[in-house]
Order: structure tokens, then C-alpha cells, then sequence
């Protein structure tokens, strides 16, 4: 199973599920169940489903902030090829779950 690391302010918006896009540099194949991850925080704080992943345009962008949440004030998009991932029926986690965060992982966490 895979974990996504994300920072606090987003993770709260996904898992309270306001939140249902997550804007990325780059595609992702994953689908599925994932696991939620704060970052720096060495803790899995929920789950949520991984149902798309779609390559946006300015426009699609900018009418989206309902979506991803972000506060679009200028005429460009965040990275050059920006992707949203699509999330869906996020669970939040009564007690977060501690894990031994490996080296390296800064996007992914990959558990057995």
C-alpha cells in the first residue's frame, strides 16, 4: 500500500473533504485506496481513496477552487505540467497511526 506525504493545511482540508483535488507536478498511475501521511509528522493520519489523475490547463485551474482549494490570484498555473489527483472518500483516523519514516521519501511511502 502507498502513503501520501502532504502538509498539514492540506491534509486537514482532504480529510475534512472540502478538498478533493491534490495539485501535483507530475502524473501519477497509483489508484486506489492510500494512506494519508502530515508531513515531517512520522504519522499516518488517515485514508482516502486515489480515483484519477488529469493533466489541467490554466482555465480548468482557475474554475476549480472549489476543488483544490487553493487561492488562484494570477494568470498561471503552479508548475509547468500540473496535474490534479483525484480524491475521494477521505476517513480520518481517530488515533494517527506512528510509522519509521524511510530516507528518501518525500512524495510516497510504501508499506507491505
Amino acid at each position: 500500500m502507498k502513503a501520501l506525504i502532504i502538509k498539514e493545511k492540506w491534509l486537514n482540508l482532504i480529510l475534512s473533504g472540502r478538498k478533493t483535488w491534490e495539485i501535483r507536478s507530475s502524473n501519477t498511475k497509483i489508484r486506489g485506496k492510500i494512506l494519508l501521511i502530515k508531513s515531517g509528522s512520522k504519522q499516518i493520519f488517515g485514508e482516502c481513496e486515489l480515483v484519477d489523475s488529469k493533466k489541467l490547463n490554466l482555465y480548468q485551474y482557475q474554475i476549480s477552487e472549489d476543488k483544490h482549494c487553493i487561492d488562484v490570484k494570477q494568470d498561471i498555473l503552479p508548475y509547468k505540467n500540473t496535474y490534479a489527483w483525484v480524491l475521494k472518500n477521505p476517513k480520518k483516523y481517530d488515533n494517527p497511526i506512528s510509522y519509521k519514516h524511510p530516507i528518501g521519501a518525500v512524495i510516497w511511502v510504501n508499506f507491505k
